[in-house]
């Protein structure tokens, strides 16, 4: 493989990797208040089709983000009601938040299915001055655009707020006992909604950065293509740490992009549907090994996660 291959492969990775990136923070986030949202491929689909449609109304990919953004949060939203004043199955709850999302963005979709985004409402590129001329790590790493090097210092403060801060601490004890945490007047509710629907917020911003970066027309069937499925299980793989879940997410992104690569240095002893199935096949092994309690608490899993909380039950 040359170096050229070599560096597009790297750059294109980390591309690839920034939406199972935000997607993973968000769902971390929401996990670590006890909550499991299984909806996340929804989320990022209703957050795709609402950033087409309002950055091509627009011309802005901004504005776009935004709204994308936001459409993520409404769906969080309801998860959040069903799953914490409902306190139905998380499980359910988040499975029909994938087939509603899926659909709604199906039907809003479908009067722009495979048109194109218009060039001017796309994220620009932006190569860090000094930075982006260096060997190697500078095109792979500083010739990227604003929501990559936002991710990084989302990804940051996340550590920070989860470990350093007294909020932080609020949402981890939630996340592990919130019969506990309510006896020491934290308001157990409060936190796991508002932590739902930032995860919301960021999951539906993977899903706009998929379409003002990634794809170049909006198409159910291909802007998503299950990663959101994959951010899941990314979760796990980082046991629940933010910067794991950054480097995770571009380990996965360079699966994703890998079959390309390998094709590109002539290497066909392994079959191109064989690479390109990869990331999906570790995603359902972390799924697996999930569902195994033991395993769950050894890889650092919030205690309560998925477990309903009725005050007047503690």
């Amino acid at each position: 493989m040359n170096d050229t291959v070599l560096v597009l492969t790297l750059a294109a990775a980390i591309a690839a990797g920034t939406p199972l990136a935000l997607a993973a923070l968000g769902e971390l986030i929401t996990e670590r208040a006890g909550i499991l949202n299984l909806g996340v491929e929804g989320m990022m689909l209703l957050g795709a089709v609402t950033t087409f449609l309002v950055s091509s109304a627009t011309g802005s990919p901004w504005t776009g983000l935004v709204v994308g953004s936001l459409a993520g949060a409404a769906l969080a939203s309801a998860h959040a009601f069903l799953s914490i004043s409902l306190r139905a199955n998380q499980i359910v709850s988040g499975l029909a938040l994938v087939i509603f999302g899926t659909g709604l963005s199906t039907f809003l979709g479908r009067p722009v299915e495979g048109i194109p985004l218009p060039p001017a409402a796309r994220l620009p590129g932006l190569d860090l001055p000094g930075l982006a001329e260096l060997p190697l790590v500078g095109p792979v790493l500083f010739s990227q655009d604003v929501v990559v090097y936002a991710t990084w210092v989302l990804a940051g403060l996340t550590a920070f707020y989860l470990f350093r801060t007294r909020p932080g601490l609020a949402l981890r004890a939630v996340g592990e006992s919130p019969a506990t945490a309510d006896v020491m007047g934290l308001r157990v509710t409060a936190i796991r909604y508002l932590h739902t629907i930032l995860g919301g917020v960021l999951c539906g911003a993977a899903g706009a950065y998929l379409m003002l970066a990634r794809v170049p027309a909006w198409s159910q069937a291909a802007t998503t293509n299950g990663i959101g499925f994959i951010a899941i299980a990314l979760v796990v793989f980082a046991s629940w740490r933010p910067w794991r879940a950054l480097l995770g997410a571009y380990l996965f992104g360079l699966a994703l992009r890998a079959n390309l690569a390998l094709q590109a240095a002539g290497l066909t002893a392994i079959p191109a549907e064989f690479l390109a199935m990869t990331p999906y096949l570790l995603t359902i092994l972390v799924l697996v090994g999930l569902s195994f309690s033991d395993l769950r608490r050894r890889a650092g899993a919030p205690e309560a996660l998925g477990v309903a909380y009725a005050r007047e039950e503690r």
